[in-house]
C-alpha cells in the first residue's frame, strides 16, 4: 500500500507540469551513447511518445556520431573532428547521410511504432524542412583558416511540415542533412538542427540528451542553471570547450528566438527526459534566459 501511495503520488506530482506544457512543442535531441544501448533507447523512446500521450507535441532530432564513427571505420576513413563539428569529404557525406537517414532515422522512427507511438521520419530535405548553406572556414590551432568541407549552417527552417505532422497525431523524428538552393547536400550538427528547429517552431523547450550529467563547472561540479551572461562567461574562459560548444550554441539560438528554457541533460539515465519535463527537482542543467 505505501509503494502505491508512493507511486499515486509521483503521478499527481506531474499534473502542473502536464497542465502547463499540454499543447507546447518540446524539441528533443536525441544523441549520444544514448543511440546505441538498446535499453537507454527504449527508456528515451517511451518518455516521447509519453510526452505525446500527455498533451506535448515533441519533435526528435537525433544525431548519430558513434555510428558515423564506426562506419567510417570500416570503410577505411579517419574520423576528424574540429571545435566539434566533423570535417566532411564527398566519401564522408555519403557514408553520414546513409547513416543518419537510410538507417538511424527508420530505426527510432519503427522503434516509437513498435512501442505504442506513432512517428513520421525526415531529413531537412523533405517538404524544404530545413535550407543549408556551406559553413564558413574555422580558425585552426594555430589560426590559419580550416574548411570543414561539406559540413553545413541552418539557412533557414520552414515550420510548415513540422506542424501538419503534429495535426495530424504524429511524432517528427528528424535527421540532420539538408540541400543548399543548388542541390549540395551537407552535414549538419544535430545540435545546430535542434537549437534552429526549436527557435522556428517558437517552442516552449529545448531539450539535449548527451553522455554527460549537464555543464560541468572547474571542479567538476553540476551548474545546475545557468543564464546567458553565465555561459559567455563559461565560454570565455574555457570552462565549455570542444563538444559542449554545439550544445551550448544551440541553446543561446533558442533562446534569443523565445524559447523559454533549454536543458542540456545525461542521456544515460534511465527516464531523465521525464524526470527533467515533470517533477520539481528536474537533472541536469538548464539555461534560460
Amino acid at each position: 500500500m505505501a509503494n502505491a501511495s508512493t507511486r499515486a503520488e509521483i503521478i499527481i506530482g506531474a499534473l502542473p507540469y502536464i497542465q502547463a506544457f499540454r499543447g507546447k512543442t518540446v524539441v528533443v535531441k536525441y544523441g549520444g551513447n544514448a543511440m546505441v544501448d538498446p535499453a537507454l533507447t527504449t527508456a528515451v523512446i517511451q518518455d516521447v511518445i509519453l510526452m505525446g500521450l500527455v498533451g506535448m507535441q515533441p519533435v526528435v532530432v537525433h544525431g548519430g556520431g558513434p555510428q558515423i564513427d564506426e562506419a567510417m571505420k570500416t570503410s577505411g576513413l579517419k574520423p576528424t573532428f574540429i571545435h566539434g563539428l566533423r570535417v566532411t569529404d564527398a566519401a564522408t557525406m555519403r557514408i553520414v547521410e546513409r547513416v543518419l537517414v537510410g538507417e538511424i532515422n527508420q530505426s527510432i522512427v519503427a522503434s516509437i511504432g513498435r512501442l505504442g507511438g506513432s512517428a513520421i521520419g525526415l531529413s531537412g530535405k523533405d517538404g524544404g524542412l530545413i535550407r543549408a548553406r556551406k559553413a564558413p572556414a574555422t580558425p585552426g590551432p594555430d589560426g590559419q583558416a580550416l574548411d570543414l568541407g561539406l559540413v553545413g549552417e541552418v539557412a533557414g527552417v520552414d515550420p510548415r511540415p513540422i506542424r501538419i505532422l503534429h495535426a495530424a497525431g504524429y511524432i517528427p523524428v528528424v535527421a540532420p542533412t539538408a540541400s543548399d538552393e543548388a542541390g549540395a547536400t551537407y552535414n549538419i550538427n544535430a545540435d545546430v538542427v535542434a537549437g534552429e528547429m526549436a527557435a522556428a517552431l517558437s517552442a516552449e523547450k529545448l531539450v539535449l540528451l548527451t553522455d554527460t550529467d549537464g555543464i560541468l563547472g572547474r571542479q567538476g561540479q553540476l551548474l545546475s542553471t545557468l543564464s546567458l551572461q553565465d555561459v559567455e562567461r563559461l565560454k570565455a574562459d574555457g570552462t565549455i570547450n570542444k563538444g559542449m560548444l554545439p550544445k551550448v550554441g544551440a541553446c543561446l539560438t533558442a533562446l534569443r528566438a523565445g524559447v523559454r528554457k533549454t536543458h542540456i541533460i545525461n542521456g544515460t539515465r534511465q527516464h531523465g527526459l521525464i524526470e527533467e519535463l515533470l517533477t520539481p527537482e528536474g537533472v541536469g542543467t538548464e539555461i534560460v534566459a
